[in-house]
């Protein structure tokens, strides 16, 4: 891939994407939205935990090994009896259509043709059938797992679970730090809630048990808000979205409010852990752990897995760096189920870092939505090619031939 660019750069071709994070970033914001880019880039409160995310990755350093005579690293591996092509993922991520209208369906493609698993968010903007049929019509062993949130209707879950095990879904990856929605000053500053427009509401829209409760009363007084410009445009919007789903505006406005009256769960605990994992054949991934007692609860109820997160620092302001968590989870999984990881990668030699620390997988999370701001699925694509070309480089070059050779012996604090 290095050789690829420079000998292009020669030809006076520049790569597709900038190289730098920072330059991603700025890139996709310059071409999206303000109220896009703040619900992408945004994080909860003063964004401490954001902030804790990276610097934790800037105090761990690579230990180099030289003249191991080691060939070419195999990023290969088999999680949950499949192959990856890598210790690599897309992350769960809502409302790409902020990004791009092909969202997950550009995403799961770009993935599918590089072995990449993907994951498909709750609050996907296009049907979690459409995104699997998407990935396997590139490459019929893509990976595509469903992130469920468990709401307050126990139908909906249910029916969710059916749906990702028809699709043919990898798995399942319960988030359970997201009952409710975390205080995002970027989005709150701007009014901007996305859901109440009818955005990544794709799952509930195409759901047969949530629509079949559209009717039933909810709690609460309707609101009749006095009528301004802002409300007939949203009005607009909602009416719209509508349309791809083939629903009325009246039809809209119930479902969001339904969205809205069942979408938090504070109360959610670990009885509902142990129903889903009673619920669905699948196996069962338990997201947004960093207490090591949490670990330790989650294999016990016999998940398949524990993906240590922050939800990239949107949920608590102040939080433990998911990397600074990752070492006490392994510890607590004790090796009965792998641990995946997300929070703060944006580099392939961030991913040698947490797979040093025990991860069998990384998650790349904001990037990827800014590629697919930038250039769709081809940009997707080319972060993606980046990203592992790095990861490999950076293998050889500190003598790894392995990925099995990885462990706490390659990094200094």
């Amino acid at each position: 891939m290095q050789q690829a660019i420079y000998l292009r750069g020669f030809l006076g071709e520049k790569p597709p994407l900038p190289l730098r994070p920072e330059a991603l970033e700025e890139a996709a914001k310059r071409r999206m939205s303000p109220e896009a880019f703040a619900y992408v880039a945004g994080g909860a409160g003063m964004e401490a935990t954001m902030e804790q995310n990276r610097q934790a990755f800037a105090r761990v350093a690579l230990w180099p090994r030289m003249l191991r005579g080691a060939p070419p690293p195999d990023l290969r591996l088999t999680l949950w009896g499949r192959p990856w092509a890598a210790p690599l993922f897309l992350a769960p991520i809502g409302v790409l259509e902020l990004a791009h209208p092909e969202a997950e369906l550009a995403a799961a493609r770009a993935a599918a043709q590089r072995g990449i698993p993907f994951m498909v968010s709750n609050q996907a903007s296009h049907p979690l059938e459409r995104v699997v049929e998407a990935a396997k019509g590139v490459n019929p062993e893509a990976l595509v797992f469903f992130q469920l949130y468990h709401s307050t209707d126990p139908r909906v879950v249910a029916s969710f679970l059916r749906r990702a095990e028809r699709a043919g879904c990898a798995g399942v990856v319960l988030t359970v730090d997201t009952v409710q929605l975390g205080w995002r000053p970027r989005d709150l500053e701007l009014g901007h809630l996305p859901f109440l427009k009818g955005q990544g509401l794709a799952m509930y829209l195409t759901d047969p048990a949530f629509l079949a409760a559209l009717e039933e009363p909810l709690e609460g007084p309707a609101l009749r808000p006095k009528p301004t410009l802002a409300l007939l445009q949203n009005l607009l919007a909602l009416r719209q979205a509508g349309k791809r789903f083939g629903l009325s505006l009246p039809q809209m406005q119930k479902a969001v409010r339904r969205f809205v009256a069942t979408y938090s769960f504070p109360e959610l605990s670990w009885e509902e852990v142990r129903r889903v994992r009673e619920a669905t054949p699948l196996p069962l991934l338990l997201k947004g752990l960093l207490h090591p007692e949490d670990v330790t609860q989650a294999v016990a109820l016999g998940v398949d897995g524990v993906y240590v997160s922050n939800h990239g620092g949107r949920q608590v302001d102040g939080s433990l760096s998911a990397l600074e968590a990752l070492p006490l989870a392994v510890q607590a999984a004790e090796g009965k189920v792998p641990i995946l990881m997300d929070s703060g990668v944006r580099t392939g030699a961030d991913a040698v870092k947490a797979l040093a620390l025990g991860a069998k997988a990384v998650g790349l999370g904001r990037p990827y939505v800014y590629a697919l701001a930038l250039k769709g699925e081809k940009g997707v694509g080319a972060l993606l090619d980046h990203f592992l070309a790095e990861l490999e480089l950076t293998l050889a070059l500190m003598g790894v031939a392995r990925l099995e050779e990885l462990g706490p012996g390659w990094i200094q604090r």
